[in-house]
């Protein structure tokens, strides 16, 4: 095998990323009784481009994400603990559990729900992804992939879930239309890993369990529910001094590089836009039109 495909798959690379900001967002309520630690889409924070926001939910019934809007941008919901029912305006219904993913193109337009389905708290991720500005009015599409269809790798102490991109030579295979990486990472106590990025994206951690040091060795560690803005590089270091496993996600993007206006749900790339926008949903119009008279079954009945 050659040292040029060596490099791209196994994790050599010049010069490792350092953590350039560090946060721990805290508890906010959001959607109808929901809980989440926001660490992209804050005013510290606003967006990390293609990023416009990153959660870390925590829902238990009859609380949830209740009949709301988007346009001009893709999800994508990862379950770690639970079940969650989506249902929208175009008769698309199902529910992701434990482990699965859920990546939706709002395109030019979509109104659906989030529910948590059983009892007690469930909990995961959600990202937003900015549309480029040809691709902001596209049709919705769904990528729904169950948790055993879900690429894994195991070296070294080291276990990935590779949800979007490439790691130790395995690639996903979904389709995003802004090229993304999504990457669960399990690191064994005393195990490293070494994870290439490519150099022009922009990327960032988020720790879900366990304490680890990220970029350089002489980096204080980072435990679980923080946020790390990762700086210029071509890769990153990863190394478990604990005694426990450490879980975390890697996720990075290619800028779009384009200018953003959001208002809530809707992020477009100019003023007018998003006035068309407004009057587009408020009389169900140029891609609404289905949410005329809709309400998702999975409110009514909790009603």
């Amino acid at each position: 095998m050659s040292s040029e495909v060596d490099q791209k798959n196994y994790g050599f690379f010049n010069k490792s990323r350092l953590v350039v900001k560090k946060a721990l967002p805290q508890p906010q309520n959001e959607g109808d009784g929901a809980v989440v630690r926001r660490s992209i889409g804050t005013m510290d924070l606003q967006s990390l481009d293609p990023f416009l926001l990153f959660d870390e939910f925590a829902v238990s019934p009859p609380a949830g994400f209740p009949d709301h809007p988007h346009r001009g941008l893709e999800t994508l919901t990862y379950m770690l603990q639970g079940a969650f029912c989506h249902e929208d305006f175009a008769g698309n219904k199902g529910t992701i559990k434990t482990g699965d993913v859920q990546w939706m193109t709002a395109g030019r337009g979509i109104i659906h729900s989030e529910i948590p389905v059983g009892e007690g708290t469930q909990t995961g991720l959600q990202l937003w992804i900015n549309l480029s500005s040809k691709d902001k009015m596209v049709e919705p599409r769904y990528q729904d992939i169950v948790s055993q269809d879900i690429k894994r790798v195991e070296r070294e102490g080291v276990q990935v879930r590779i949800i979007a991109g490439e790691s130790m030579g395995v690639r996903a295979p979904v389709y995003s239309r802004t090229p993304i990486m999504f990457l669960d990472f399990t690191v064994k106590p005393g195990a490293k890993l070494h994870q290439n990025i490519q150099e022009s994206w922009n990327a960032f951690v988020y720790v879900i369990e366990g304490e680890g040091i990220f970029g350089s060795m002489n980096s204080s560690p980072s435990m679980a529910h923080h946020g790390l803005v990762l700086g210029h590089g071509d890769g990153l270091r990863v190394w478990n001094k604990s005694g426990k496993p450490l879980r975390f996600v890697l996720i990075g993007g290619q800028p779009l590089n384009e200018p953003v206006v959001q208002h809530g749900p809707f992020v477009m790339n100019t003023q007018a836009e998003i006035d068309q926008t407004m009057e587009d949903y408020r009389y169900r119009k140029n891609g609404f039109e289905k949410g005329k008279y809709w309400k998702s079954q999975t409110l009514s009945s909790k009603m």
